[in-house]
């Protein structure tokens, strides 16, 4: 019947193909399966450590997170000779078979991709055994289990099958003929003749199959292999694909388990090279391959011979995948810094492309990042995921906010889990947003997030694909060759300036507040101590700590995780990240200590008190030594004796009644409520606050959202709002202050509102103990300005945002990222709203707003339900952001003057010097640190206010000599020899690194 009608042909050819499936294994034997159980990994010598259990099919071995070695033992039986044996293995979890010395050999899992089931959900059971068996062979693998599959969850923790199978190849390879051309055909149009010959090629194989046996399996592949055959004509579009496997490094599971999620699925890549000669992968993040090399060096040492041989790819420019909207400008460097120094070194390739498939945004500042350490493409997909507007292109040049470009690629999928199946093919042609000026296309094939990889079914289709007519050709390649091809195209893509903004997950801006918390006081305080260890260093004291500074950077860097730091992990990943970071913290924080302590009694202030300022300009500042109040003056990068910094000043003109706060320079008045009702600028004569509003209220939103999301009407669902119980105005030596207590639900918090004298910001000190389930934590400052944008505080600069919701590009972009500070002005006059550990904002109209906690369920039922500390301050100036150098105020906010009692001191003085002195106010000194691989002192500058800036630079040291390098510290200009003095010219928002060599 060759006109049978489309659907009875459809379902034929459907059911064929599902008794293929069914008839490619058949089993011949069971395996006798043990366990033995522990709650953490155990190793390969420890595996009979655990609870031992007896296991069958159905029998139950574990609850979640457990982990268990398992034995397989069996003998493949007599019948069977001469046949392909499998093994088919599924523990209901993640396994690791291993070889004879523990080393990880292959990954099974049960459930692959869940979370995006449009992709299918192929597992991994099948384990090759023997091509030809003799019969009598005996059987005995051991596997390390995780009771858990790969996205975190629990299904019961039962072993569902562990038998010997025979592998009938030809019925598998036909399966999968039928696979492609079936779905080709379900995706080309009706009218295509490719379409109806294919279709009725199936049907008569179908027919042919009515009986599966090898001879009418042969016919059939003979009948379907004539379409196979069909190749396609001088194509418009290339495919390259590569595959791949996207490890979040913690997310629905531990850190831990990441560990072993990267063995299992490195191990499965590199028993399928063997099968697929043509198979090209990539992985990124050194810090997986940090983690094979010290706990499976023998898998890292094949992983290294796929390297050398070309068929894996290491990708990526950073240590790890981080979130860039929170992560700080000096951290992005480190990434870069250490993830390209660790591809250099252990394969002796340099990084050219970025690769982030799956962060929450990207910060403006990220081209001139990347150019500036030699990375000259980059590779994301999570824009699509913008919930209002979609990005404009998928090739295209993207403009940092210095005007640096980097090349830049979007998969026209929209996936890194491509299943490479035709469906895949014909997506990525038919929304190709610049195929009318790209021949070329990008495809990220296999399971990733957690783990796996590619499996047979991505490569059996593959290997049908590569050019077969009514798809786009499709090629295996390393992703560099891709954009190395696509640069040459570059000249017709158009250019996107400014951040790339993704429309969703702004709840991770707020979301695990304590984790956010660690991560801003531990920049800084890494930034002190290498201030205060390259000074110690240039004067001859204690050598600097590199391999500890390397070592703490590279932990806080995994912590920047992309899910980690914004808050979208469960629990337990934030029990460990918070003891870790606290251990971190008090870690830094004696490591300052003592290295000041010594700087001080290198100066011969033996038990005195020295005072120290890392910032670049001179600070003024009440400081409070025991119980005394003093006012000190510190000039920048440098140290002083107390008593030498300490001026006479009196704390004049300030007061605390009931309802109000004053000092010289401004008046704050509060409600019975305590909210801010009134800031009277003394000096400007104007008032801050909006008229008859009122400010600093504590406003509790309905939160439905999880970890990533919150409603974009939350302002419809107000919960209620934080309610004065008592307050308290008292004076503290230079200090007016008002101690408010608040109640809301379960919820206490405490503020101290603090304005010092002569001071022209009022700091809110806050403590929370936050119990709410469900709810957002706001507070809000309406000010008496009038602008259409406002500037806020990115990485190595700043940024411009609309205060109006005119387009539905405003309207999406309501919560933004900003680090230290937010700024809404007029020409004449201006509003700061600085933090010291906050990062999500929202400003629409004069209100300034910022987003304090919020508590999700979801995937962390505890999530931000605990005690909490931040300080946010209100600065009001003369003019606007740049002229009242609002980038100070922020920075001073964040890093405060340090005291230390000098220790001991040597033989030899150094009398105390300023490390780096610069004459615009606008270039400002992010990090000073000692050279990776010589004895220079590096030194990060930046223009922070969007102006071209000449400065002179000094040293307070003889140099050697002067150059400029880029960010991976290679020289690319000498600039002055024998001299301290040079002169720099920035462009706006321009990072300079200078190497400078101190004479010894």
């Amino acid at each position: 019947m060759p006109y049978e009608a489309d659907k009875v042909r459809l379902m034929k050819i459907m059911k064929t193909k599902e008794k293929l499936n069914e008839a490619i294994y058949h089993t011949v034997g069971l395996l006798e399966v043990e366990a033995w159980v522990t709650k953490e990994p155990v190793t390969y010598s420890q595996k009979t450590v655990g609870n031992h259990v007896r296991l069958h099919p159905g029998d139950r071995w574990g609850e979640l997170w457990d982990c268990a070695w398992f034995r397989f033992a069996g003998v493949i039986p007599a019948e069977a000779a001469g046949a392909k044996i499998v093994l088919l293995i599924d523990v209901n979890g993640e396994l690791c078979l291993v070889d004879e010395s523990g080393t990880p050999r292959q990954g099974l899992t049960n459930i692959n991709s869940e979370f995006e089931l449009a992709l299918g959900l192929p597992g991994k059971r099948v384990v090759d055994l023997v091509p030809s068996a003799a019969g009598g062979e005996k059987i005995e693998l051991w596997g390390d289990a995780g009771c858990n599959d790969l996205f975190g969850h629990y299904r019961s923790g039962t072993l569902k099958e562990a038998v010997i199978a025979v592998c009938h190849e030809d019925i598998r390879s036909l399966y999968y003929d039928f696979e492609v051309l079936l779905e080709l055909a379900e995706k080309l149009p009706d009218t295509s003749s490719r379409k109806a010959k294919i279709a009725q090629s199936l049907y008569d194989a179908s027919n042919c199959l009515s009986v599966i046996n090898a001879k009418r399996v042969e016919q059939a592949a003979g009948i379907v292999g004539r379409e196979l055959a069909k190749q396609g004509g001088d194509p418009s579009l290339t495919v390259s694909a590569i595959g791949h496997a996207h490890i979040d490094l913690a997310w629905l599971w531990p850190i831990r388990e990441t560990i072993r999620k990267g063995a299992r699925t490195f191990s499965t890549v590199l028993r399928n090279m063997e099968k697929y000669p043509e198979y090209i992968f990539g992985a990124s993040q050194p810090q997986l391959y940090q983690w094979m090399k010290e706990g499976y060096p023998e898998l890292y040492e094949q992983i290294k011979e796929r390297i050398k041989e070309g068929r894996w790819e290491p990708q990526g420019a950073m240590w790890v995948e981080p979130d860039t909207n929170i992560s700080g400008g000096e951290a992005l460097v480190r990434q870069i810094l250490y993830g390209k120094r660790f591809f250099e070194q252990e394969f002796s390739q340099e990084m050219k492309v970025l690769w982030l498939p799956d962060v929450f945004g990207y910060t403006g500042s990220l081209p001139q990042i990347l150019a500036k350490s030699g990375v000259e493409y980059m590779m994301t997909q999570k824009l699509s995921w913008s919930e209002y507007n979609d990005h404009p292109h998928h090739s295209f040049y993207w403009e940092g906010i210095d005007g640096t470009r980097v090349l830049t690629h979007l998969p026209p999928e929209d996936t890194y889990n491509s299943p490479a199946a035709p469906r895949s093919l014909v997506k990525i042609e038919s929304d190709y947003l610049d195929r009318n000026v790209s021949g070329h296309a990008l495809m990220l094939f296999g399971i990733g997030d957690g783990g796996g990889g590619p499996g047979e079914e991505h490569l059996e289709r593959l290997a049908r694909e590569k050019n077969l007519s009514g798809l786009p050709p499709v090629v295996q390649e390393p992703s560099l060759a891709f954009f190395q091809r696509l640069a040459q195209e570059g000249a017709r893509f158009d250019t996107f300036k400014g951040e790339l903004y993704l429309e969703k997950h702004q709840g991770t801006l707020t979301t695990q507040a304590r984790n956010k918390w660690y991560n801003r006081k531990l920049e800084k305080a890494l930034r002190e101590l290498e201030f205060g260890s390259s000074l110690l260093h240039a004067l001859g004291g204690s050598s600097y700590p590199a391999a500890k500074l390397e070592e703490i950077w590279k932990e806080v860097l995994l912590y920047q995780f992309h899910d980690i730091l914004p808050g979208s992990s469960i629990t337990r990943v934030y029990d460990e990240s918070l003891e870790r970071y606290a251990k971190l913290y008090d870690e830094v924080h004696a490591m300052i200590s003592k290295r000041y302590a010594e700087l001080a009694g290198l100066a011969g202030w033996t038990g005195e008190t020295a005072i120290f300022n890392s910032l670049p300009w001179e600070r003024k500042e009440w400081i409070r030594c025991g119980e005394k109040w003093q006012w000190a003056v510190v000039p920048g990068m440098s140290y002083l004796k107390l008593e030498d910094a300490v001026q006479y000043k009196e704390a004049e003109g300030i007061r605390a009644s009931e309802g109000m706060l004053a000092n010289s320079r401004l008046t704050v008045r509060f409600n019975e409520e305590g909210h801010v009702i009134s800031i009277y600028d003394h000096s400007q004569q104007r008032e801050v606050i909006y008229p008859k509003a009122v400010a600093n209220v504590f406003t509790v939103y309905e939160d439905t959202g999880d970890a990533w999301d919150f409603p974009h009407d939350y302002r419809e669902t107000v919960a209620g709002t934080m309610k004065l119980m008592n307050s308290i105005f008292r004076i503290d030596g230079p200090q007016a202050i008002m101690e408010q207590h608040y109640q809301y639900g379960e919820s206490f918090l405490v503020q101290r509102i603090v304005l010092a004298a002569d001071s022209d910001r009022i700091e809110f000190q806050t403590e929370a103990e936050w119990n709410e389930s469900g709810k957002m934590l706001r507070v809000s400052f309406p000010v008496n300005i009038s602008s259409d944008q406002f500037t806020s505080d990115i990485q190595f600069g700043q940024i411009k945002r609309s205060t109006t919701r005119n387009t539905l590009i405003e309207f999406a972009k309501d919560e933004v990222a900003a680090h230290h500070y937010i700024d809404l002005s007029q020409p004449d006059y201006g509003v700061a709203l600085l933090n010291d550990c906050k990062y999500g904002h929202s400003v629409q109209g004069h209100v300034l707003d910022l987003n304090l906690l919020r508590s999700p369920s979801y995937p962390d039922p505890d999530a931000d339900r605990a005690s909490h500390r931040f300080t946010y301050a209100l600065y009001p100036h003369a003019g606007d952001s740049v002229t009242a150098a609002v980038h100070r105020k922020g920075y001073e906010l964040n890093v405060p003057l340090v005291l230390a009692e000098g220790n001991i001191a040597t033989e030899t003085r150094r009398d105390p010097v300023q490390l780096i002195r610069m004459g615009h106010p606008s270039v400002m000194l992010e990090s000073v640190k000692k050279a990776e691989d010589s004895e220079h002192l590096i030194f990060r500058l930046y223009e922070t206010d969007g102006t071209r800036a000449r400065t002179a630079v000094s040293f307070g040291l003889d140099c050697l000599s002067i150059e400029e390098c880029d960010l991976m510290e290679r020289p690319a200009e000498l600039l002055r020899e024998h001299c301290s003095e040079v002169e720099l010219e920035f462009t706006p928002f321009e990072i300079k690194s200078l190497r400078v060599r101190i004479r010894d």
